[in-house]
């Protein structure tokens, strides 16, 4: 029972983050993606702040202060300008893009964080992972196509964002609680895409009955499974394995993504997009191997300890 709750964990943070970039590209068809992006985070964090109320106190005002912060990098700087993007690329390269999360995790934490250097396999893997989105963006480059290169470097910006707030909100006064210290993250995140929303005059001319049954099932879907089902299985994981093994997912997801976009969306898979997938790829996997040589075992269990490696799903 355990081996099989195991291996339906994994797959669960495989597929299913995988499948969340062609989520966000059908729900982004109908609904203003800051919007979207928004209502996802309201929803899933009132269920896991719910949850986690069943178990921890209340959160103190510090805990709220520390969550905005943190909130605006994940859910705003990543999430929102992830979906923004996810308007003008498709949802593969999108994948393969945000796929950079743990080389900037790497590098940030070097330069701000724990202060330890990379390894010569992580030094490696850097240089391969960034050479991987150097050819990704090499095409549109060469073509003139100036939008599409904006809307891929919005998506490195998204990465990068990600990045920051997960380093940020390890040292901060975020509940111990895993459950409520991510509930108000997400809670926090969807007043600040609220906000740009409403600033970004997305409601102007929406109406509800524009949103396509598409759309709206592909929301429902981010929130229930790509948020609260699989943020669970990635947290008991957690519990029960190391954090590099869970990582894996970092370099799973993008194959997903890209064949999901293929499959169901017509996305045209070029043989330079997967040269660069195997780069990307590639460097990401020399960069957890470096992590997992050098770095003691995660043991977090919720509700004794911070969470010391934050997800990094779409």
């Amino acid at each position: 029972m355990g081996r099989s709750r195991m291996l339906l964990a994994f797959l669960a943070i495989y597929l299913v983050w995988g499948s969340t970039y062609y989520a966000i590209r059908v729900a982004v068809e109908s609904i203003p993606p800051l919007a979207m992006m928004g209502a996802r985070c309201l929803a899933a964090g009132l269920v896991l702040y719910a949850w986690s109320r069943r178990t921890a106190p209340a959160p103190e005002r510090s805990a709220w202060r520390a969550a905005f912060i943190a909130g605006g990098l994940l859910f705003l700087g990543s999430h929102g300008t992830l979906a923004w993007a996810e308007q003008r690329v498709a949802s593969g390269e999108a994948a393969l893009l945000s796929a950079t999360d743990p080389l900037w995790l790497t590098l940030l934490d070097w330069r701000w964080g724990s202060g330890r250097m990379p390894g010569a396999r992580g030094r490696i893997g850097l240089g391969i992972g960034f050479a991987g989105v150097a050819l990704l963006f090499a095409p549109e480059l060469g073509k003139g196509t100036a939008g599409l290169a904006i809307a891929n470097a919005s998506i490195v910006f998204a990465a990068i964002a990600w990045a920051a707030g997960s380093i940020y909100g390890r040292g901060t006064a975020l509940p111990q609680d895993v459950r409520q210290s991510t509930a108000l993250q997400l809670l926090a995140g969807s007043v600040w895409l609220a906000a740009a929303s409403t600033v970004g005059g997305e409601w102007r001319g929406f109406s509800a009955a524009d949103v396509t049954l598409e759309s709206a099932g592909a929301l429902l879907y981010l929130i229930v499974f790509g948020s609260v089902i699989t943020f669970t299985a990635y947290i008991w994981l957690l519990r029960v394995t190391t954090a590099s093994r869970v990582g894996t997912h970092a370099y799973v997801n993008p194959i997903v993504a890209v064949a999901l976009g293929a499959a169901l969306g017509g996305e045209r898979v070029t043989s330079w997009t997967l040269l660069s997938a195997l780069t990307i790829v590639a460097g990401v996997i020399l960069v957890l191997v470096d992590q997992s040589r050098t770095a003691p075992v995660d043991k977090t269990i919720v509700g004794e300890a911070p969470l010391k490696r934050r997800p990094t799903y779409a």
